[in-house]
C-alpha cells in the first residue's frame, strides 16, 4: 500500500484559501497526481486543503471524502509568559532542545508546556482517525505493526496540513511529534510518501520513502514557498516566551 500526504498550497489564511502562487502550486501538483491516479482521495474540511485538491479531483473526475480529523492540528498550549494560547509546533530550538522528554516517543506527553493544553488528546484523536482509515483498507494496528490478510497495491491520498501531517508520521513511524514538528518540514503543496514493508506475510510497517517532495514545482519553474518557515532572526522568539 502507498499513502501520499499532501500539504496544501501556499495559504491565504485570511480567507482559508490559497494565494495566487498557491493556486499555481495546486495546478502543478494536479499535473503530477493525475498521471498516477490513486484508489481514494481524502481531504481536510478546511478550505485551503480543499482548494489544493480541487484541480487534481477535476482532472480525474473524482471526489474526495472529507475527514474531520484531517483538520490542521488544532491543539493549543498556554504561553507561560503571556497566558495566551499558542500552537505547540513553533517552539524555538533554544527552548525545545533543552526539554529531553520531547525527544522520546512515549515521554513527550509529560512535558510541562504540552500539559498546559490539549496536545495529547488531539494527538490521540488523530492517531485513532488514521488507524480507523487504515482498518477500512484492511490494515489493523497491533503495537507498532499493522496486520493484514493481504497487503494491497492500493494508493490513497490525504490532502491536509503540515502539523497534522507530521502527527500522522509521528504515529506511524514511532517518533515524537515534537521531533517531527521541529526537525522536519513539509513545504507548501509537497508530497510525502509512505509505503508498506512486509518482511513477514501479513505484518507490515509503513516506511517513509519521501518527505516533502516538491519536484512538480521544479518541473514547472515555480519557486518554493516559505509559508510555515520562520525568519532567521525573529526578535525575542518563543525561547523567552515559553520559558
Amino acid at each position: 500500500m502507498k499513502i501520499l500526504i499532501v500539504r496544501h498550497g501556499e495559504p491565504d489564511y485570511s480567507i482559508d484559501s490559497l494565494t495566487p502562487k498557491g493556486w499555481r502550486e495546486a495546478e502543478l501538483l494536479s499535473q503530477r497526481l493525475a498521471k498516477q491516479p490513486a484508489d481514494a482521495y481524502y481531504v481536510s474540511p478546511l478550505g485551503r486543503a480543499k482548494d489544493t485538491a480541487k484541480p487534481t479531483l477535476e482532472k480525474l473526475g473524482v471526489e474526495a471524502t472529507v475527514l474531520p480529523w484531517l483538520h490542521e492540528f488544532r491543539a493549543k498550549v498556554i504561553n507561560p509568559r503571556t497566558g495566551e494560547a499558542m500552537i505547540p509546533w513553533n517552539l524555538s530550538p533554544q527552548y525545545w532542545t533543552k526539554q529531553s522528554e520531547l525527544y522520546d516517543k512515549e515521554e513527550w506527553v509529560s512535558n510541562g508546556l504540552f500539559r498546559t493544553g490539549d496536545v495529547e488528546a488531539v494527538y490521540r484523536e488523530t492517531a485513532k482517525g488514521m488507524d480507523e482509515l487504515l482498518k477500512a483498507w484492511g490494515y489493523v494496528r497491533d503495537g507498532a505493526i499493522y496486520r493484514c490478510e493481504k497487503n494491497t497495491d492500493a494508493t490513497i491520498v490525504l490532502f491536509c496540513h503540515f502539523a497534522l501531517g507530521m502527527v500522522i508520521l509521528s504515529h506511524m513511524l514511532g517518533v515524537s511529534p515534537s521531533v517531527m514538528w521541529q526537525g522536519f518540514f513539509m513545504p507548501a503543496s509537497s508530497v510525502t510518501t509512505l509505503i508498506t514493508e512486509e518482511r513477514i506475510q501479513g505484518q507490515v510497517f509503513f516506511k517513509c520513502m519521501q518527505l516533502g517532495d516538491t519536484s512538480h514545482l521544479y518541473a514547472g519553474d515555480e519557486p518554493l514557498s516559505n509559508a510555515g518557515l520562520f525568519q532567521e532572526i525573529c526578535g525575542q522568539g518563543i525561547v523567552k516566551e515559553a520559558q
